[in-house]
C-alpha cells in the first residue's frame, strides 16, 4: 500500500509518516518500481500501535522504547503517565477556576481585568502583608470573587490576614454564607472552625441557622467557636455549651460575655443561673471552676443568681467565697 492509501486509511498524515521513518519508529517495507514507499500489512499494525500509545500522552521516544525494547515493562511509565495527567488536570483546573473568578468579577475592561488578576495572586502569596492587603482592597473598585476569599479564608494561619478575610468576607453579606458552609463539611476540624468564625461575621439570619448546624460538630472548638457565635446572637440554645466553657477554661472570659449577653432576657437569666447552680450541686467544678462561676454570675440578674452568689460566698475555698462576696457587693450597688 503506497503512503498516500496509508494517509487515507489511518487518519496520520503522509507528512508525519515521513517523521516517523525519519526516527526509525516505522519503516516501509519496500519500494516499488518508482521508488515509492509501499508499507506492508505489518507496517500499518504498527502506525495503529504508535497511535494508540501516543494516545496515552507518550512521546515519540517512550512509543519507540515500548514497540522495540522487549526488557520494556509498562507499569513504571504508565504511573508516570498517571503522575504527569494528574498534575496537568490541576494546572487546567486552577486555571479555569481563576477564569471563572475573573469572569464572576464582571470586569467592564482589561485594566479591570489585570485588577482582579493581581488581587487574586496577592492572595495567594507567601507574603501575609500582601494577602493581607488584597484582603483589604478587595471591596474597592473590581472586587474579588467572595468564592476566592472564602478559599483564602478557609486556608488563611496568620490571624491578621484571617480577621482582613472575615471582614471582606462580611461585606458580602449572605452571598458568602453558603459557599463558607461548605467549608463546614471539612474533614479538617481547624477548616470547619475558620469557616465558624467568618460566618459569625456575617449579621444574617442565613448565618445564624448555618451556625447552629455547627453546634452538632464532632470537634469540640468548633461547637465552642459556633456557640460563641450564637450566644452574641442571643440564641439561649447554647447555655449549656456557654457554661461548660466557664467550668471548664475553655475561652471562659468570651462565654461569660456571651451569657451576659443572654442575661438581658430575665427568662434567659434564670436559665443560666440554673445551669450553673446544678454545675456546683453535682459537685464537677473544683475551686478554679467555681471561682470562674462566681465571677460570670457578676452580669447574670435574679434572685437564681444572687442565691447561688450567696452559696459561694461561703465556699470552703477562700478564693471562691472572696470571689462571690465580691461580686454580691458589685451587684448590691447596682
Amino acid at each position: 500500500m503506497l503512503i498516500g492509501d496509508v494517509a487515507r486509511r489511518s487518519g496520520v498524515s503522509a507528512r508525519m509518516l515521513r517523521h516517523y521513518e525519519s526516527l526509525g519508529l516505522v519503516r516501509p517495507t519496500g519500494r516499488t518500481g518508482s521508488g515509492y514507499r509501499e508499507y506492508s500489512g505489518e507496517d500499518i499494525r504498527r502506525i495503529f500501535h504508535i497511535e494508540s500509545l501516543r494516545s496515552l500522552g507518550l512521546s515519540l521516544r517512550e512509543v519507540g522504547r515500548a514497540l522495540d525494547d522487549p526488557g520494556f515493562t509498562p507499569s513504571a511509565l504508565v504511573d508516570d503517565l498517571v503522575r504527569r495527567t494528574l498534575a496537568r488536570i490541576a494546572a487546567e483546573t486552577e486555571l479555569l477556576t481563576r477564569l471563572r473568578r475573573i469572569g464572576a468579577a464582571e470586569p467592564a475592561d482589561w485594566e479591570d481585568v489585570l485588577h482582579v488578576v493581581a488581587l487574586l495572586q496577592a492572595l495567594a502569596s507567601d507574603s501575609a502583608g500582601q494577602r493581607q492587603r488584597a484582603a483589604l482592597s478587595s471591596v474597592d473598585g473590581v472586587p474579588v470573587p467572595v468564592d476566592a476569599l472564602v478559599e483564602a479564608a478557609l486556608h488563611e494561619t496568620d490571624p491578621n490576614v484571617a480577621g482582613a478575610l472575615r471582614w471582606a468576607l462580611a461585606q458580602s453579606g449572605d452571598s458568602a454564607v453558603a459557599p463558607l458552609a461548605e467549608g463546614l463539611r471539612s474533614p479538617k476540624a481547624e477548616v470547619r472552625e475558620r469557616a465558624v468564625r467568618a460566618i459569625a461575621e456575617i449579621p444574617t439570619d442565613e448565618a445564624t441557622t448555618r451556625l447552629r448546624d455547627a453546634l452538632t460538630d464532632s470537634d469540640v472548638a468548633v461547637r465552642r467557636s459556633a456557640a460563641l457565635a450564637l450566644g452574641s446572637r442571643r440564641v439561649a440554645d447554647v447555655i449549656p455549651t456557654l457554661v461548660d466553657m466557664v467550668v471548664e477554661e475553655a475561652n471562659d472570659v468570651d462565654a461569660a460575655d456571651a451569657l451576659g449577653m443572654l442575661a438581658g432576657d430575665p427568662a434567659v437569666a434564670e436559665q443560666i443561673a440554673t445551669r450553673m447552680a446544678d454545675r456546683l450541686t453535682h459537685g464537677a467544678a473544683g475551686p478554679p471552676a467555681r471561682r470562674r462561676l462566681a465571677q460570670a454570675l457578676a452580669d447574670i440578674p435574679g434572685a437564681t443568681a444572687s442565691r447561688v452568689l450567696a452559696d459561694l460566698s461561703r465556699d470552703e475555698d477562700r478564693a471562691v467565697a472572696l470571689t462571690a462576696t465580691y461580686v454580691l457587693t458589685l451587684r448590691d450597688a447596682r
